[in-house]
C-alpha cells in the first residue's frame, strides 16, 4: 500500500543567497508594517512563521525566517509612541514578571556554563537561544497587552496547526524522515516541518490544547474541528509514546476544565483523528503494532542516536565529572563519546538531565523554576479564557513530555512554548481586571482598557 514509507534525509547546509535575502527583507518589511498598524498582527506573524525556518548559514550561526520575523516584531513595537506605557503596564503583571524572571535565570545559568565548557561556541549558541526565548515572551506579552483581540491569533493557531498536520500526514505517502523497525520492516514516523517525530509531538502538544480550548469555550468551528481531527491523526502517527501520553493529558485538562457545553464536538473530532491514525498503523503491522503504546521497551534499532538508557547513563556519568557547573551548554552531544556509545551525537533525551549535565545545579534550578512557574502562573485560571486554559494544559503536558525528550532545545518548539506563555500571562491580568471593573461599576476603567484603545489606533 505504501511505496517508500521511510526516506533517508540528507542534511544540506545552505549559505545566505539572494533568494533568501529577498524573502527575509520582504518578511521584515511586511511584519514591521503590520505590527505598527496593529500589534496582534505581529503575534500572528510569529505564530505562522515558527515551524517554517528557511535555514541559511551565516558564519557560525544560522539565520531563519522566525528570527527575522521576531526582529521586525520587536523593532515595530519599540518605535510605537505607546511603547513606553505598554512596557510599564505589561511588567506590572505578576505572571509576566515571574515568567520573564525565570527566563532571565535560564539565560544567566546558561551563560555561566560558558566558562566551564570545553567547547565554547555551543554554549554561546545556547545562551543566545535562551535570550531569544526571553525576547519572544516579552514581545508577545507587550503586543497582547496593547492589542488583546483574540480573533486574529485564534485564526493563526488553527492555520499553522493545519499546515503542520497536512505536511506531516503527507509524509505517509511521500516518505517520512525516520522510522520504527517492526518485524524487519520500517514503519514511518512522521515529523512534518519539525526536526523529528518527538519534536512534532511536542509542538502538537502545545498548539492542540489552545485550538481545543477555543472550540470548547468560544464554540466549535468546522475548520477548527477538522484541524483537531487531522492533528490527532498526525500525533498518533508520530509513534511518540511520551508525546501522545502528554498530549492526551493536556487535552484531557482542557476538556475537564473548560466552562462550556461544547466538549462533545471536540471529543468526537479528536477521537475520530486518533482512530484514523490507529487504523493506518493496523494497515502497516496488524494490531500488534498498537502494543507500542502500552510498552516501555526500548526500540531494537535506535537509528544511531542511542537508547534513552544509554543517553541517561552517559548524562549522569558526565555530570559526576563536573557536578557544580556542568560540562557547558550544548556540550553533551560533543562529550558523550567519552562515557557513552561510540558514534552517537545527540542530546540527553530529557530536559531535566540535559540541564543538570550541561549547567549543573544553577541551570537545573533555573529550569525547574521555569517549569513550575509556567504551570503555577495559570493554575487559578480564569479557565474561561482559551489562552489561559491552553497554556495551563500545554505547560503540564510539556513538563511531562520533557522527562523523556528534550524539546525546547529545538526553537520551533521552544518558541511556541514562550508564545503561548506570553499570550496567557497578560490574559490572566486582563480577565481579573475585567471582573473587578464589573464589580466597581462602569465609571472605573482599567489600564488594560486604556492600552487596548491605544493598540487599536494608528500610532502617532
Amino acid at each position: 500500500m505504501f511505496g517508500h514509507p521511510v526516506v533517508d534525509q540528507a542534511i544540506h547546509r545552505h549559505g545566505l543567497d539572494i533568494v533568501a535575502i529577498a524573502v527575509y527583507a520582504i518578511a521584515f518589511a511586511v511584519v514591521a508594517f503590520a505590527t505598527s498598524r496593529r500589534p496582534a498582527y505581529g503575534i500572528v506573524a510569529l505564530v505562522l512563521a515558527d515551524p517554517f525556518a528557511l535555514y541559511r548559514d551565516v558564519s557560525e550561526t544560522t539565520l531563519t525566517l522566525p528570527k527575522v520575523v521576531l526582529l521586525a516584531f520587536a523593532a515595530a513595537l519599540a518605535v510605537r509612541r505607546d511603547a513606553r506605557a505598554a512596557f510599564a503596564d505589561t511588567f506590572r503583571i505578576r505572571a509576566v514578571r515571574v515568567l520573564l524572571g525565570c527566563a532571565g535565570l535560564v539565560v544567566l545559568a546558561t551563560g555561566l556554563s560558558i566558562a566551564q565548557a570545553e567547547h565554547a561556541a555551543p554554549a554561546v549558541r545556547e545562551t543566545l537561544k535562551a535570550c531569544e526565548y526571553a525576547l519572544i515572551f516579552a514581545c508577545v506579552a507587550i503586543a497582547a497587552r496593547l492589542d488583546p483581540a483574540e480573533g486574529p491569533v485564534r485564526f493563526a493557531f488553527a492555520a499553522v496547526l493545519a499546515a503542520v498536520a497536512a505536511s506531516a500526514l503527507s509524509q505517509e505517502i511521500f516518505g517520512a524522515p525516520s522510522g520504527l523497525w517492526f518485524f524487519n520492516h520500517p514503519i514511518p514516523r512522521i515529523a512534518g516541518p519539525l526536526e523529528g517525530p518527538n519534536q512534532l509531538a511536542g509542538y502538537l502538544g502545545l498548539t492542540m490544547p489552545v485550538v481545543a480550548a477555543f472550540v470548547v469555550i468560544r464554540g466549535p468551528r468546522r475548520g477548527e474541528l477538522a484541524v483537531l481531527c487531522a492533528s490527532a491523526m498526525a500525533l498518533v502517527l508520530t509513534l511518540s509514546r511520551s508525546g501522545v501520553l502528554a498530549t492526551i493529558v493536556a487535552l484531557g485538562i482542557v476538556i475537564a476544565l473548560a466552562p462550556s457545553a461544547g466538549r462533545r464536538a471536540a471529543l468526537l473530532s479528536l477521537a475520530g483523528g486518533a482512530v484514523a491514525g490507529l487504523g493506518v498503523l493496523v494497515l502497516y503491522g496488524s494490531t500488534s503494532l498498537l502494543a507500542r503504546f502500552s510498552s516501555f521497551a526500548e526500540v531494537e534499532r535506535s537509528g544511531g542516536v542511542g537508547t534513552r538508557a544509554q543517553l541517561w547513563h552517559a548524562a549522569i556519568a558526565l555530570w559526576r565529572q563536573h557536578p557544580w557547573l556542568g560540562i557547558g551548554a550544548g556540550n553533551f552531544e560533543l562529550e558523550i563519546a567519552k562515557v557513552g556509545p561510540a558514534g552517537v551525537r545527540t542530546h540527553a533525551n530529557s530536559l531535566y538531565l540535559q540541564a543538570l549535565v550541561e549547567g549543573g545545579a544553577p541551570l537545573l534550578a533555573a529550569t525547574l523554576a521555569t517549569v513550575v512557574a509556567s504551570i503555577a502562573a495559570f493554575a487559578r485560571g480564569p479557565f474561561r479564557d482559551p489562552f489561559v486554559l491552553g497554556a495551563f494544559a500545554g505547560g503540564i503536558g510539556l513538563a511531562l513530555h520533557q522527562v523523556f525528550d528534550f524539546l525546547t532545545f529545538y526553537p520551533k518548539v521552544g518558541a511556541m512554548f514562550w508564545i503561548v506563555l506570553g499570550l496567557a500571562a497578560t490574559r490572566v491580568a486582563s480577565s481579573a481586571a475585567s471582573l473587578g471593573a464589573q464589580g466597581r461599576g462602569p465609571l472605573r476603567r482599567t489600564a488594560a482598557g486604556r492600552l487596548s484603545q491605544l493598540g487599536h489606533g494608528t500610532p502617532r
